[in-house]
């Protein structure tokens, strides 16, 4: 059982930049063919400066970070019991290519269920812009099962 004192334990926050290349592989894999997801002239027609971070693409980016597991060791999460559970987002403006977007991730809280089971981990990633400004978090929870 991992311990609750690791509730407010916050990862090294990770800067990292949204490329072109990227934007597009994740369009076409998610099936997205709205041009402006792709195409830069469609997206600067539409009104944006650049091609726009689609929906949960900040979910991908995040597991860009050098050691995107490397808070599980920190905490004593064993990955090969780890499921992910749920995630939701709120955004709050949009991201584009060619941003600098920092993430902050912090554990919010740690509970069991089925008598101890099933062990709940959730962590808040608040996610800046270049010039500080909020982006959107996400919330992810990951379920470990023991037993």
């Amino acid at each position: 059982m991992l311990d609750r004192k690791f509730v407010g334990y916050t990862s090294p926050p990770c800067t990292l930049e949204v490329e072109k290349g990227r934007l597009r592989m994740f369009a076409h894999a998610i099936g997205q063919t709205d041009p402006v997801y792709c195409d830069e002239a469609a997206a600067q027609a539409r009104g944006y400066p650049s091609l726009p971070v689609p929906p949960t693409f900040l979910f991908c980016l995040e597991m860009d970070r050098p050691d995107p597991y490397g808070w599980f060791d920190d905490v004593g999460i064993p990955l090969p019991e780890v499921l992910h559970a749920e995630q939701a987002f709120t955004y709050h403006r949009m991201a584009y290519a060619g941003d600098r977007l920092t993430f902050h991730a912090e554990i919010t809280d740690i509970y069991a269920k089925k008598n101890g089971l099933l062990e709940f981990v959730v962590q808040l990633n608040r996610i800046t812009n270049q010039h500080e400004e909020p982006v959107a978090e996400f919330t992810r929870t990951l379920v470990i099962r023991h037993g």
